[in-house]
C-alpha cells in the first residue's frame, strides 16, 4: 500500500552475512521467538503486513503466520525479510535484551528531524527513533489522502492507537462506525485491528499526531 521508505535502504549489503548454514538454502531456522521479533522490528518501522509484504516479497499470509509462531521461515524467507526490511541478521535473531528498568531512557526529537516514511496517502515523521524496544511509537503525519477512494483497501495492524489533531480538519474512517469530522485539539483513540484511514478536509493537508502501542 505504500512506497518504499527511504530509511530502509541503509545496510542492505550486509543481507548475506551468517547465511551460508552448511549452504542450505531450504533448512528451516528454529527461532527464538522469531515471530514476535519480526512484528516488532516491522511495528517499529510502522509498517502494516501490506506493506511488509510488498518490501520483502513474501504473502502477506505467510507474515502473518510467522508472526503469530505458525510457520517457521526457510533461510530463502529469512533473505527476503532482512533484506526487505533492511536490517541485518542479528536483529532478527538476537532475543531483545530485558532491562530492569527503563526509567533513565530518554529520547529528543527536534522539529523536522524526525524519520520521514512516505506513502502515497501519508507523509509520516517517526519519532524518539534513537530508543529501541519502545512500547509506543510516536509519529507526526501529513495527511495527503483527499478521499477514502485513495487507499486501496483498509488499513489495520496489531495494537492500539491514539490520534490528536495538529492542525487542518480530517475524516476519521474507522470500519465499523460512521466517519467523523475531527478538528484542531480533537483526539481519538481505537483499536488498529480495526480497518481504518484518514482523509484532509481542509484547504492544506492536515496534520496528525499519533501513538501507536
Amino acid at each position: 500500500m505504500s512506497e518504499e521508505p527511504h530509511f530502509l535502504k541503509e545496510e542492505k549489503e550486509k543481507e548475506n552475512e551468517k547465511l551460508a548454514v552448511a549452504g542450505n538454502t531450504d533448512a528451516t531456522v528454529e527461532p527464538l521467538q522469531l515471530g514476535k521479533r519480526v512484528r516488532e522490528i516491522r511495528l517499529s518501522q510502522n509498517l502494516t503486513l501490506e506493506e511488509a509484504s510488498k518490501l520483502t516479497g513474501l504473502a502477506r499470509s505467510t507474515l502473518s503466520k510467522i508472526e503469530n509462531e505458525q510457520i517457521s521461515p526457510t533461510f530463502s524467507a529469512v533473505n527476503k525479510l532482512v533484506t526487505g526490511l533492511g536490517i541485518d541478521i542479528p536483529q532478527l535473531f538476537v532475543a531483545p535484551k530485558k532491562s530492569i528498568s527503563t526509567g533513565g531512557r530518554r529520547d529528543i526529537t527536534r522539529y523536522g528531524e524526525g524519520r520521514p516514511h512516505p506513502t502515497p496517502t501519508y507523509e509520516h515523521e517517526l519519532l524518539a527513533t534513537e530508543l529501541s524496544q519502545k512500547k509506543m511509537i510516536p509519529y507526526r503525519t501529513q495527511v495527503r489522502a483527499r478521499s477514502f477512494d485513495d487507499y486501496q483497501d483498509w488499513i489495520r495492524h496489531d495494537g492500539e492507537e491514539f490520534l490528536f489533531v495538529l492542525k487542518g480538519s480530517i475524516l476519521l474512517y474507522t470500519e465499523f462506525y460512521q466517519p467523523i469530522e475531527l478538528q484542531v485539539g480533537d483526539s481519538a483513540y481505537y483499536d488498529c485491528e480495526m480497518g481504518h484511514a484518514l482523509v484532509s478536509t481542509s484547504s492544506e493537508d492536515a496534520e496528525v499526531l499519533w501513538v501507536t502501542a
